[in-house]
């Protein structure tokens, strides 16, 4: 397919605390070059290379994508209004998916602001965050037959969330490496619109530092499979799988209600779960 891109400005500032972030301006120190449409996997249990960058590209504004995007591997990182580091809410996105887009073969940098936003169903492939912003990616279709899907690539250094699930449907996440982050995946636990999500972890490679993989609202009849998931250098494992909270629409601060398999909401065995 071809690519459909436009650009539109914002004008949204921004308040709360930002942490430093450097932009990286050199490639990524670890693994080799990636040939534009291969997606590193992992292999038992082992992290994937991480890509080097061919090259960087500012972003002031938010790239807005039909059709499919190929990045070719380059760095893309925000600048101007999209050059605030940090976990504030309600920053705008490098790019912005609409229903059906695909976007693959990119490395988001740092400044990466909200990272991408797909408005209804979408791929990314091969998409790396070096330094996950305020969330990796935010997900919010309203139908229920929408798909999400995240396959190869990766994210690290996330304080919070990597993929914040705010919109109704199924969200993927398959041959992908995260490390040094809070929640891989949180389904909304507070939005003002409540839908049932159903999330899917398969082939993911986890190393710590990290809180949670998934986190899932029961009394809305959320479930999170975990399929495949290997976590690296947690012994004590501090990291929970799945916890389940009971979510609201009201903007109150969600309640933990238990975390594990229940056979009903978090659904795996400890067979899906190898640590090494």
């Amino acid at each position: 397919m071809n690519q459909t891109v436009h650009q539109r400005g914002s004008h949204r500032r921004r308040f709360t605390r930002r942490r430093t972030v450097a932009v990286l301006t050199a490639a990524v120190a670890t693994g080799a070059a990636v040939a534009t449409g291969a997606v590193p996997t992992s292999s038992a249990g082992a992290a994937a290379a991480w890509p080097t960058a061919k090259g960087t590209k500012a972003v002031p504004s938010t790239i807005e994508v039909s059709g499919t995007y190929d990045g070719g591997m380059k760095r893309f990182h925000g600048s101007g209004e999209l050059g605030g580091d940090g976990q504030d809410e309600g920053q705008d996105p490098v790019f912005k998916l609409k229903d059906g887009a695909v976007l693959k073969n990119v490395i988001l940098g740092a400044p990466a602001a909200d990272g991408v936003h797909c408005t209804g169903s979408c791929t990314l492939q091969n998409v790396w965050w070096e330094d996950v912003g305020e969330d990796a990616a935010t997900f919010k279709g309203t139908s229920s037959s929408a798909r999400y899907t995240v396959t190869g690539g990766g994210a690290r250094k996330a304080d919070d969330k990597v993929f914040q699930f705010n919109g109704a449907g199924t969200l993927t996440v398959s041959k992908f490496d995260v490390s040094d982050f809070g929640k891989l995946v949180r389904t909304c636990g507070n939005c003002g619109k409540q839908y049932t999500r159903h999330v899917v972890v398969d082939g993911v490679t986890v190393t710590a530092p990290g809180t949670s993989l998934v986190g899932i609202n029961s009394n809305y009849g959320d479930t999170a499979t975990l399929r495949n998931v290997t976590i690296v250098g947690d012994s004590r494992k501090r990291i929970k799988p799945c916890v389940r909270y009971q979510g609201n629409n009201t903007g109150k601060e969600p309640t933990q209600v238990g975390s594990g398999p229940d056979g009903r909401n978090c659904l795996y065995s400890a067979s899906d779960i190898t640590y090494k």
